[in-house]
């Protein structure tokens, strides 16, 4: 079972922001063709049925949740708008920040250095027990350079930025006057009025019907086929949206939420929930990581024989101050806009 953690840089980096960062002006003209074409999604709210008894057990226990209404982001934030956010406030990502050796003593120099966790697709297939096979620590990994120094996103301008943290995500979303959502807001709008279904658009998914979101085919973690477009992020919004009308709320990347991590839910019925507490939260977790948070949504790294989270109710967690290249995020805001 996939688990987004490297006990060896288990860190909580902080830093604040620092000299502006003038951004590529394509990136800026490309934000704004974005913010036109996808823009929010305005939900009415209601009670829906939350979680699954079927699958990994942190998905259970199912129980009826109720939400007021709030508007969602139809698309993930991509690498257009978070780099006008970056034009516009000079903000330095977590990635982008070397840590203090007098912080974090026991680290060897090179896990000092900026950077984040890349995906490194072995050439043979390996055991499935050991993430190390499959993810590296790479410095100067970051979301300009999200496989590392020499990787660039030009030309990815539509896809979803990665190698961010929550906290980069929580900044980005108060500039664009939101926030995340929380796990339930996420879950409601990812069931798209189908409630109760195990995927987004329904209770079943043929391939041969025609791709739905962007996943792993092949033999994970060595071999994509790509049968469905793409190896590694797609352009968001590249499969159909869900009933009410939000992309890639399967596949593409994990999102981050406003959750604390826990493993399971609450046994009972609930209204605007937001979660359970940092400190319940810090029980569940490593004491060198901390509490952590909760990615929803799947990546094109699950595989229905491996990480099988391309569904509403699948869920994880995921380091405060750990990107990766295959975790993004979406906003909300309260009212339906």
């Amino acid at each position: 079972m996939f688990r987004i953690e490297t006990h060896a840089i288990s860190l909580v980096r902080r830093g604040l922001m620092a000299a502006l960062i003038v951004a590529a002006s394509v990136l800026i003209g490309a934000t704004v063709a974005l913010a036109e074409s996808h823009g929010f999604a305005g939900l009415e709210g209601g009670t829906f049925a939350m979680g699954s008894g079927k699958h990994y057990r942190e998905e259970a226990p199912v129980r009826q949740v109720t939400l007021q209404p709030f508007s969602i982001q139809k698309t993930e934030v991509t690498n257009a708008e978070f780099a006008a956010f970056v034009e516009d406030t000079g903000y330095v990502t977590t990635a982008e920040k070397d840590l203090d050796q007098s912080d974090y003593p026991g680290l060897p120099p090179d896990l000092l250095k900026a950077g984040s966790m890349v995906f490194a697709q072995p050439k043979d297939p390996v055991a499935l027990n050991d993430i190390n096979l499959w993810w590296r620590y790479v410095p100067g990994a970051q979301w300009r350079h999200p496989r590392g120094p020499e990787s660039s996103i030009e030309g990815l301008e539509d896809h979803p930025v990665v190698q961010v943290s929550i906290e980069d995500a929580k900044a980005y979303a108060a500039w664009a006057g939101g926030r995340l959502p929380t796990e339930a807001e996420w879950e409601y709008a990812a069931r798209g009025g189908l409630d109760g279904a195990q995927f987004s658009w329904g209770e079943d998914y043929d391939p041969s019907e025609g791709w739905k979101a962007n996943t792993w085919q092949g033999v994970f973690p060595s071999i994509d086929t790509a049968e469905d477009g793409h190896h590694g992020s797609a352009p968001v919004g590249s499969y159909a949206s869900n009933g009410y009308g939000l992309y890639d709320m399967a596949g593409n990347v994990w999102e981050y939420v406003s959750d604390w991590w826990i493993p399971g839910h609450p046994t009972k019925d609930q209204t605007n929930p937001g979660g359970p507490s940092k400190t319940l939260a810090e029980q569940f977790a490593n004491s060198a990581v901390g509490a952590r948070h909760v990615v929803k949504g799947g990546s094109w790294l699950c595989a229905p024989s491996y990480c099988f989270r391309y569904r509403p109710s699948a869920r994880q967690p995921a380091e405060r101050s750990l990107g990766s290249n295959h975790i993004g995020f979406r906003i909300v805001r309260d009212g339906v806009n």
